[in-house]
This record gives structure tokens, C-alpha cells and sequence, in this order.
């Protein structure tokens, strides 16, 4: 099966475990880690930022990479991973914020903005191209922060699969419990941030090929 047909069933699994999620799951699990999650929100809020370490050590790793490229040092396998996941993760920053804008989903509580959410107005709902930081729960940004991180160490070093798992998982969890997101807006971040990724290593593949 080719790459295409692959992401061609992630895409249609993804987009029923979100339609799933919105109608089954994120209401109430929204509500369950507003009451019973609330007094652990500031750990899962700590575990849930790991996306904002990771990112900055890419990117501080890949200029600093850059440097010795133009120096004429060459590259090691692990370090062109590094520099293909700082991409990744600037790819995909771009491509979450058009999406965010392109749905303007609400949030599971009012955090920014007097922003309307689930938990203070009982709103559930997309709002396309309402604009806004109150509109910007789908995708989840840190999830899609996440996965563009770890997708090209997941494609490229096989042998790592289990620590970007681990990763994901703490993210997924960590901005789950503090009720950040719903259920479905991580489900998003995650495919959106493997997408790019796969992306990323599809087109440093076929210039390797020329």
C-alpha cells in the first residue's frame, strides 16, 4: 500500500474518531476534568507545555547546525532529523493557524478574551472564520507542536518510536486533564502535525533521490 492510500485511511479514521469525539466524548469528559481535575490542573499544565521546551531546542539546535553547515561541516543522520523536525514544526505552526481560524471552534472553559466556552455557557460549537483568540480551540495547537516534533524522529529512527509515543501521550494527557482542549481538538493536532511531518520527510526524500 502506498504512502498516499495510507494517509488517505488515517485521514478517514481521524475524521470519524473526531466527529465521534464532538458528538459522544468531549462534552462530557469536559466537564469531568472541570470537576474532578481541577485541584491536578497545574501538573497537567506542566506536562502539557513540553511542546514549548522541545521547540526551542530544536530550533536553537538547527541554527546552530546551520552555522557549522556553512562552515562546511557536514551533517549526521540524528542531526538532519533535528533540522527536518524544527522544519516540521514550522510548517505546521503556519498550517494550525489557518486552520484554527478556518473553524473557530470554541473552548472547553473561558481562559482568554472573556472567551465563551462549554464550561461558563454551555457552547459546543464551530464558528468558520469568526477570527479571535476565543475561536481557536481546532486543532490543538500544542498538539500539532507535538507531532511536527516527533513525526520525523518517528519516520526516520524506528528504534525511537517508543519515547516520541511516550511524548505525544504526555502532551495529549497533559492538555486533556487542565481542559484545555477537547478530545477532538487534539485527535486534529495530532493527524495535522504527523501530516506535516510526513510531509517534511517525503520532500527531503525525493531530493535525496535527485
Amino acid at each position: 500500500m502506498s504512502a498516499a492510500a495510507k494517509w488517505s485511511i488515517a485521514l478517514l479514521i481521524c475524521g470519524a474518531l473526531i466527529v465521534i469525539s464532538y458528538f459522544f466524548v468531549d462534552r462530557p469528559f469536559a466537564y469531568f476534568a472541570h470537576d474532578e481535575l481541577q485541584g491536578y490542573r497545574a501538573l497537567f499544565d506542566l506536562v502539557g507545555r513540553l511542546p514549548n521546551v522541545l521547540g526551542l531546542l530544536v530550533i536553537g539546535c538547527t541554527l546552530i547546525f546551520g552555522v557549522r553547515a556553512v562552515l562546511g561541516r557536514p551533517l549526521t543522520e540524528m542531526q538532519t532529523s533535528i533540522v527536518l523536525s524544527a522544519l516540521s514544526l514550522a510548517l505546521a505552526a503556519i498550517l494550525e493557524s489557518w486552520l484554527k481560524l478556518a473553524f473557530g471552534r470554541t473552548w472547553p472553559e473561558t481562559w482568554v478574551q472573556n472567551n465563551p466556552s462549554l464550561i461558563r455557557d454551555g457552547i459546543l460549537n464551530f464558528n468558520p472564520f469568526h477570527g479571535g483568540r476565543g475561536f481557536a480551540a481546532f486543532p490543538s495547537g500544542h498538539m500539532v507542536a507535538i507531532s511536527a516534533i516527533m513525526s520525523t524522529f518517528w519516520f526516520l529512527h524506528p528504534r525511537l518510536r517508543w519515547i516520541c509515543a511516550i511524548c505525544i501521550a504526555a502532551v495529549f494527557i497533559g492538555q486533556l486533564g487542565a481542559n484545555y482542549h477537547f478530545v477532538s481538538d487534539l485527535i486534529a493536532g495530532g493527524f495535522v502535525g504527523f501530516s506535516v511531518g510526513l510531509i517534511i520527510i517525503s520532500l527531503w526524500k525525493c531530493r535525496r533521490a535527485t
